[in-house]
């Protein structure tokens, strides 16, 4: 029987990891500047954990979420999303009680079962990071500082930084109330979705993204005009932090996020070059997520960012430019074995890759093998040679070749790397 990998799910192949591994090493250096430290949750918690801080309500809930019953009847999830497992461990392991800020990133697998399109599978993989015990806007500016360096330390530029804010418990019931008054009296000609949406949470209407919808919500009134003097206030102060950041944005009153979790700044970074999936990296505050998971009351920010929308963005070449030069050993006989395992292990300590033949092939196979192989350099090892400690080399992009130690070699090999 011939397997496939289930829809949605994919494979990451060889040639293909590499760009991977540069932007979780970017990730690291940069986030690790900022004082975040990697943090590593399981993949599987109890469902009820993004039950309560998703939102019930919500379409990652209704419909896409990885949920099943344990061998004990014990109802799980695979982790949808990162923030809800991170909050759990922050409470679980008492992390409040260390001193404040508490900063922590984390790189791994989400799963949502949804339909697959371009840039959008069921198993994908985030970077996030999540910062707890600052209410002051200075978190939120410093987390798109940390997006806009990050993004440039892998030469993405054409980015747009989008904000908004979605008020907090006090002044989103008022809005709630205009919000529901509003879409009542045009209720009957939304979608299927925003009908069930309506009675459950109106908020979620306003991310609809049928166009029929989006014309009947054109205009809908703002979150923004009913913000609280608090709120108002931090929005205008976050506002104010990113222009002395100098980092470009513009207010969008329409972003509000699918998480229930969110409360006051929320924030998408966005690019044109991905078509109609085009956010890189989305997130906010959620003041009242620690709370609600019966820690202690805990100002909290964070933000995610779609891996495979990264290496989608980024040039292939970028992938060749990664790859280290590979060597391949060629020797004549079996009787030379010996001291290509030598040279094999002190090329290794020089850091570099080498590959050889392991069947007792002719050197002119060897040779074909080294080119299939897109071997960069080739060193031949044959008995004349191990006489002098001098062996034949050959550069394969160009041809050119020569005789040298073995330690002559290597420094030629570093200087055209």
């Amino acid at each position: 029987m011939k397997y496939s990998a289930l829809r949605g799910m994919k494979d990451i192949l060889p040639d293909e990891i590499n760009i991977w591994q540069h932007i979780e090493e970017k990730a690291r250096e940069i986030f690790e500047i900022f004082n975040f430290r990697e943090i590593r949750t399981p993949i599987l918690e109890q469902a009820e954990l993004f039950l309560r801080s998703i939102g019930e309500d919500t379409d990652i809930v209704e419909k896409e979420m990885y949920v099943f019953n344990d061998k004990k009847g014990r109802k799980v999830a695979l982790r949808p999303e990162g923030t809800a497992s991170v909050v759990r461990a922050y409470i679980q392991n008492s992390l409040f009680n260390a001193p404040s800020p508490q900063k922590f990133y984390y790189i791994g697998p989400m799963f949502r079962y949804e339909r697959p399109q371009k840039g959008r599978f069921r198993q994908f993989h985030q970077i996030g990071v999540e910062s707890f015990g600052v209410s002051s806007p200075e978190v939120e500016a410093e987390l798109l500082l940390l997006l806009k360096k990050f993004f440039e330390s892998l030469k993405i530029v054409e980015l747009s930084f989008e904000i908004n804010s979605i008020g907090c418990k006090i002044c989103r019931p008022l809005y709630k109330e205009g919000l529901y008054k509003f879409l009542g009296e045009r209720v009957s000609n939304l979608c299927f979705d925003c009908q069930r949406r309506f009675k459950k949470n109106p908020l979620r209407v306003i991310d609809c993204k049928v166009p029929s919808c989006r014309e009947i919500l054109s205009d809908i009134p703002l979150m923004i005009d009913f913000l609280c003097e608090n709120c108002r206030k931090h929005f205008s102060d976050f506002q104010k932090k990113l222009e002395l950041y100098e980092i470009p944005y513009k207010v969008n009153p329409k972003i509000v996020r699918g998480l229930d979790y969110y409360t006051g700044t929320v924030f998408e970074v966005t690019t044109h070059a991905l078509g109609a999936q085009n956010a890189v990296a989305a997130g906010g505050r959620y003041d009242e997520l620690v709370e609600l998971f019966g820690g202690p009351s805990t100002p909290a920010a964070g933000f995610a960012i779609g891996i495979e929308r990264l290496v989608e963005l980024l040039d292939k070449k970028l992938v060749l430019q990664l790859q280290k030069p590979l060597i391949f050993l060629a020797h004549a006989g079996e009787a030379l074995e010996r001291e290509v395992l030598n040279l094999s292990s002190r090329l290794r300590d020089n850091s570099f890759i080498v590959e050889r033949a392991y069947e007792n092939l002719s050197l002119k196979a060897q040779l074909k093998r080294a080119d299939r192989l897109k071997a960069k350099w080739v060193i031949i090892v044959g008995e004349e040679e191990i006489k002098k400690s001098l062996y034949k080399w050959k550069k394969m992009s160009d041809g050119t070749q020569g005789e040298a130690t073995l330690d002559e070699i290597i420094s030629i090999m570093k200087e055209q790397e």
